[in-house]
Order: C-alpha cells, then structure tokens, then sequence
C-alpha cells in the first residue's frame, strides 16, 4: 500500500476508535493496539512528510464534544502526554530534557506518580466555589458534566483558605478497584449487563444525562494539576501543588515521590511496574514530571503535549489476537474447562498462546468464535482469559461453539450437576481427574512429596504403576527401575519421600484428599475440632454445619466423601500403609495466642506458603483476612509485599512488623520490632 493511502486508512481506523473510547466508552479494541496503530501513523508521517497533514488525527487530543452536553471552553488547553513503552525509550526522554536544560541528567528532579486508568476532568472554583466541571473533549472544549460531579463524594464543593481568584484543578474520574466489583455485582442483581472495565463504568457513569444515575455509583476523582488563572499561589514545584491540593480536601495518588536524577526515576517508574496490582486502582502506566516548575517553562508545550512530561505505558494487559479452536481440559474434581488455542500474542510481558473461557455459560454469553479477531487479558499471574470478539465487519463467522457431550479424555458423559454453572466429567475412572488428582496430592501445599512432580506422575500413570493415590504408597524403588531417568538412588529417595508424607498431619491430609471446597484453614479447623479421621468420619451433617468457618456448603461436600464408597477404601488403604490419622497434639493444644485477633499478611515469609501462614495464624487462634482495616490486629510485611496494604496499615495506625518476628508472634502474641 501507497504512504498517502495507508496514512488515510490509519486516520480513518483511529477516528473510528476515538469516537468508540471518547464519546461512546465502549472501546472495540484494547490501549495497547491502539497505540500500535497511532505508533505507526506517526512513524508514517515522520518518514514520508509529503503524506503529513496538520488535521491528523495524531496531532489532536481526544474527540469534539457529542452534543449530549453543553460546552465548556477550558482557560487552558487540556493536553495529552507523549508515550514511551520501556526504560530505554524513558531514559532518553530523561537524557533529551537534561540536554535542553543544560543540566547533569542525574540531578535533576522528577515528580514519578500513577497513570490512573479514568477519564480526564477540569473542576473550575471561583472564590473557593466549585463552579462548573468539564470533561476534556477535543483539549480545547469540553463537556458539562458539573451537576453529575457535584455527586462525587471526595470532590469539594467549597475550598477553605484559598486566598480567592479562579482555579481549575484536573485530574480522573474512576471507579476503585473494589467498588468496581462492588457496581457489577449490582449489575448483576438487577439483571444489567455487566461494565467491561473500570474506566468504561467511570467514564458512563459520569456522562449520564441524568446526575442522580451518577449519584448512584460510587465515583471517585484523582487529582493531579493545580491550574492558578490569577497567579494566587506561590508555588515552585510539582510536590508543592500536590500538597496544596491534599490540605483543599482533594484526594491525590500517595505513590507520587520525588526522585532525583534518571536512574532513580526509572527505578520508581519499574517500581509501579512490578506493583501494579496492589495500587486500589488500575494504572495502565505511570506519568514522569519535571518536578520544578520554572523548568517547565523552559521545556514548554508541542501542539498536544508538554515537553516536560512524559508516560511510560506498562506492558499490555489485553490484546487482540486470533482465536485458533476451543477445548475442554479435566480437572482432579472432573470440572471440564473450555480454552482457548490462540496465536501467540504478548500480554503483560509474556507470550500466551492458550487462555481460559471459564464454562460453558460464559463462552455462551461472550459468544466467541474459532476463527474470531479475540480480546486476550492477562493481568499479574492470573491465568489469561479471553474476553470478548473484536467485531470485523464484512467478515463472515463461524458457527456458534457447541460444548461436548462427551468427556474429551475418556469419552464419559458430561453433566451440570444441580445449579452450578460448571459442567462436570462423572466418569470415576476418568484418566485426566486421576493425573490431577495426584499431582495435587503430592503438591507442596498438599503433602508436599519431593520429587514427585507433573512429569514423574505421567511416567507412574504410564506404566500402570498407580491408580489411585493410595498407590504411591505401596510402591517399592524396584517398581520405579523402569521408569526413565530414574537410577537406583533417585528411585530409593523418591520412595523415601512418599513414605514421609505418611508423617503428615490430618489437616495436610485432608487438603491433599482433593475434597471439594475444603482449603487449608477448612481443613485445619476441622482437623483440630474432631482430631482423628474417624470422628470426622462420623461427624453428622449439623456437627460439620456448626465448626467456626465450615459453612453448609463445605460440610455437605465433607459428609459426603466420608461416606462415598471409593473414599472409604482409599482411607483403609492409607491406614494399612502406615498413616495415623491424627492432627498432632501440639496442634491440639497450641498457643491461643492471637484468640480473637486479625493478622493480615502482605508478602512472602521464608519457610511458609501463604496458606500455610494464614493456617498458622488461625491455628493459634486467630484470623487472616486479606485486607486491612481498623481491626487489625497486625499486618506482616513479607518480601515483595502490597504497597497498599502498607499504605493502609500505616493510614490506620495498624502496627506493621516484618516478616522475621511471624514465628515470635505465633508463640507469644506479640512482636520485638515494627517496620517504621
């Protein structure tokens, strides 16, 4: 294709996607293509300046106004920001504005704070007065949103101490993390479709024609520029106006820091990078300032952004990418799971080629196709998840997926048993809930047997060595010779390993047991409230309803494994082979001595899983719930902990102790240093 035409066909596709996120908030592809495609438009135009053209939708900030509202012209443009897409790109932008300033690049200071993932908003006060709020438009004039702001609860109407005049304080209208899920699960109730992502649910619930729709839905507003139209303030930095804006009441990004020199900046900038998903909203990148504002009057503004700040884009947490075919996998309980075989894409710094679709009800809701253009979100270390088709007009789809009938392993009946909205594999013997079934066994927050991974159980179940679980302990390290890279030593040890586990408490057992719904703290309350198997096994339905924690769907789920026939023999089993049964009587009569008190843990303690220190936690009495509040009792700070919970332990005057005092305080209830 020809520079001139391939730049008209970019144009047209962009202002398609403008008009889609700007003015209808229903974006049809993810950020990150659609920075590809204003990247590409770009480098177009800086190649080939004869295809160039001063109305290009890539020297334009946002969309005109629809109409829906009445317009507001800003006393200053709201302009966008310049991307960079990794610390290279970000070091060179920090090395260019040193060049200018004629300054060492590692003395200067830069402001480092969240790119929060809202919609941009202008709120006008007149003598302290909120007078009228705006959304950003095309950067010149923007929409009147100023009675639906009016119900934004964190935003001011009235500013006390300002020394008069007009002011505009900008920033984003979002939705926190937990409210977010909190509007959906409305949603839900009420039988609503449910919001794609928070900054679309922001961005529609802001630009209703009706405020009382706004009310109804819990906004919030981020402040982030401090605009003095009458010079009423005497402030020379970027941390300077944050605090100005924080002592008016406003809420501002408490991750903001100042970092001297571009090194550091960079460092912070990887910072919220690699915490990204602990912040109480998304971020889709981070935004890098010249702290000093004299400075910025040096650098000054292109025709859609300053000179002085830059946003560095995190790796994409949704693509688009082609749906190759979906399958179904078996689960260790028979759960049949539909996924996803795509075209390698790269999601959040790592290539995906398979994502779940969840069940059967959800592939049927996002009807997705083979063959369909897919959005593919991956976000942290969540397992990847197809969320919906990218509409291609004129192009012709394929039929509807069907889900099978049939077990795609052992070609049993699938069924959906009762209201669940799973499908199940009911075939006992199926050899796929068999292989899983084993590797949870083994597995370190199981029974933990060394040396007994995924790629031993498939040579075990291969040879016919095993059929069940209870197996693994009537193996002998002659069985195992025929088994490849296997010598007479690792034979012996692994034999060696499967023997110990016989050590294991009950409440190890009875999580390794694969039991539905029961997790390590179920598994320890029951354990330490009956002691042996045999009394758990006689244990009525109402005396399983009744232990602290089990609910009615956990002790049905209990009552009827101790009584299935194949769970019986698999119990008699273990018991010849050499188990106890027993919860040990340390375990019994340990130290209560966190009776009653909430312990929350934030990173990783050396020599615990996470569920094994929340099971510690209770085992002496207390309780772990994942998040923080004024309750808490203590928040343990592990390695790579959430910075909001930090953040809001130290907001609520919650004692934060590190990770090396969690044993001490296991044993006495108390603590010999806090983290300051």
């Amino acid at each position: 294709m020809k520079p001139l035409e391939l730049a008209r066909r970019l144009r047209e596709e962009i202002a398609r996607h403008n008009v889609a996120y700007y003015l209808e908030d229903a974006p049809s592809i993810p950020d990150a293509d659609y920075d590809v495609l204003v990247r590409e438009l770009r480098d177009l135009e800086r190649d080939h300046p004869e295809v160039r053209d001063v109305n290009s939708v890539s020297q334009r900030v946002g969309v005109a106004v629809s109409g829906t509202f009445g317009e507001v012209q800003h006393a200053e443009a709201m302009l966008s920001l310049d991307n960079v897409f990794d610390a290279l790109e970000l070091r060179s932008w920090g090395e260019r504005v040193a060049r200018v300033l004629g300054a060492d690049p590692e003395v200067i200071e830069f402001a480092v704070e969240p790119k929060i993932d809202g919609l941009a908003l202008s709120i006008g006060y007149q003598d302290g007065v909120l007078t009228r709020a705006a959304t950003r438009g095309d950067g010149r004039i923007g929409e009147d949103v100023t009675e639906n702001v009016r119900t934004i609860a964190n935003v001011p109407r009235r500013l006390t101490a300002t020394p008069g005049g007009r002011f505009e304080v900008r920033g984003e209208v979002y939705l926190a993390n937990d409210d977010f899920v909190a509007l959906n699960r409305l949603q839900r109730e009420a039988g609503e479709k449910e919001f794609a992502n928070p900054r679309n649910a922001a961005a529609g619930s802001l630009r209703q024609k009706d405020p009382q729709v706004s009310a109804r839905r819990p906004l919030s507003f981020l402040a982030y520029q401090l605009v003095d139209l009458e010079s009423s303030l005497s402030i020379d930095s970027y941390l300077e106006t944050i605090a100005q804006l924080r002592r008016w009441g406003f809420t501002t990004a408490r991750e903001t820091q100042r970092s001297v020199g571009v090194t550091a900046m960079i460092g912070r900038a990887d910072w919220f990078e690699a915490h990204r998903h602990e912040l109480t909203y998304q971020i889709d990148g981070v935004v890098i300032k010249l702290d000093s504002l004299a400075q910025r009057q040096v650098l000054g503004f292109t025709s859609r952004a300053p000179r002085w700040a830059i946003a560095r884009k995190l790796p994409p947490e949704e693509r688009t990418t082609r749906l190759v075919a979906i399958e179904v996998s078996i689960g260790r309980t028979g759960r049949a799971t539909p996924f996803a075989i795509l075209e390698p894409v790269v999601v959040a710094g790592s290539t995906v080629s398979m994502a779940t679709l969840h069940n059967q009800d959800q592939v049927s809701s996002k009807d997705v196709r083979p063959g369909d253009l897919v959005i593919v979100r991956k976000a942290g270390d969540v397992i990847p998840e197809v969320v919906a088709p990218v509409p291609e007009p004129g192009r012709r789809r394929s039929g509807a997926w069907r889900f099978p009938t049939k077990c795609p392993v052992c070609e049993g009946p699938l069924e959906r048993i009762g209201d669940e909205s799973d499908t199940y594999c009911v075939n006992r013997a199926c050899p796929a809930q068999l292989t899983q079934q084993v590797i949870h066994f083994a597995s370190r927050a199981a029974l933990d047997i060394e040396g007994l991974g995924e790629q031993r159980v498939g040579q075990l179940l291969a040879e016919g060595l095993i059929g069940d679980v209870a197996d693994l302990f009537y193996l002998r390290a002659a069985d195992l010779s025929s088994l490849e890279g296997l010598g007479e030593v690792s034979a012996s040890a692994l034999v060696s390993a499967i023997s110990a586990a016989k050590n294991r408490p009950l409440s190890r057992l009875l999580v390794a047991l694969g039991i539905r719904h029961v997790g390590p703290v179920a598994a320890r309350q029951l354990a330490t409230t009956f002691t042996t198997y045999e009394a758990l096994a006689r244990a009525s339905l109402e005396e399983l309803e009744v232990v602290d924690g089990i609910g009615p769907v956990i002790a049905a789920s209990v009552y009827e494994y101790c009584r299935d026939e194949e769970s019986r023999r698999r119990i008699e089993r273990l018991v010849e082979a050499g188990f106890d049964l027993q919860e040990p009587r340390e375990a019994l009569t340990g130290s209560r001595s966190l009776a009653q008190r909430a312990v929350v843990i934030t990173g990783s303690i050396e020599g615990f899983s996470r569920d094994e220190a929340e099971a510690a936690v209770v085992a002496h009495g207390g309780t772990s719930p994942g998040s923080v509040s004024k309750k808490t009792y203590c928040l343990v700070v592990g390695e790579s902990p959430g910075a909001a919970k930090v953040s809001r332990a130290l907001e609520l005057g919650v004692a934060t102790i590190p990770a090396s005092e969690f044993v001490h305080l296991l044993e006495t209830g108390s603590w010999n240093a806090t983290i300051s």
